[in-house]
């Protein structure tokens, strides 16, 4: 008998926080620590153009006269997002974040960003 393998959207986090590529650092910083969230789709005009991670952040931040409240988002992402239709099997996730160090997948629907799943 064949297992059958839940879809993504079973267990992804719906209807994400997102920042857009303009804003600064220091509000990535905020929306992160109100939601107690690590990862945030970027979007500019309501498209997926990258992520960024609590680890991003941190890592520009040290860098010399970075200043969080002046430095945007678009300087700290990640253009290499993974992602995926609602309908993607969790097992196929899974398999490409482990494979590929992902630390989420972006969850996107006709262009738009329906979720999130994060694998830590």
């Amino acid at each position: 008998m064949s297992k059958v393998i839940p879809p993504v959207q079973k267990f992804m986090t719906k209807s994400p926080h997102s920042v857009g590529k303009d804003q600064t650092l220091e509000r990535a910083h905020e929306v992160m620590r109100k939601h107690r969230i690590r990862h945030l789709p970027v979007l500019e005009g309501g498209k997926l153009i990258g992520i960024v991670t609590q680890r991003d952040l941190h890592l520009v931040e040290t860098l010399r006269d970075v200043d969080p409240s002046l430095v945007t988002v678009e300087d700290a992402m990640s253009s290499d997002v993974y992602a995926v239709e609602p309908d993607t099997g969790l097992d196929v996730v899974a398999e490409a974040l482990a494979e590929h160090k992902y630390g989420s997948a972006v969850v996107i629907q006709k262009g738009r960003v329906v979720g999130i799943d994060d694998a830590g």
